[in-house]
């Protein structure tokens, strides 16, 4: 049986930045009817990232790097993406 979209950004986020701490929930069904839908959904995700990885990196920075690591299912109908890319130490302070 194929991968759902979210198993493979998780996989893709997991083994790109190896994160402390990974939520990704489905968001598509909130966003029926608006740009970038489509029927079955799995278009628009929220993803909450804590890694190593980003220490020392601005917040655009960031978010430039989980794009690129998920290039392929913005090129194969992922529309959107709600993130937060933060350090175990922000993660912590909050």
């Amino acid at each position: 049986m194929p991968l759902t979209r979210r198993e493979r950004i998780a996989a893709k986020l997991e083994a790109s930045f190896q994160p402390k701490r990974l939520e990704i929930e489905d968001e598509s069904a909130s966003h029926a009817g608006h740009a970038g839908s489509r029927p079955g959904g799995e278009t628009h995700f929220r993803v909450e990232i804590v890694s190593d990885a980003f220490a020392g990196k601005s917040r655009l920075d960031r978010q430039r790097l989980i794009h690129r690591a998920l290039d392929a299912e913005f090129q194969s109908s992922l529309h959107a993406l709600r993130l937060k890319a933060r350090t175990p130490e922000e993660d912590q302070a909050g």
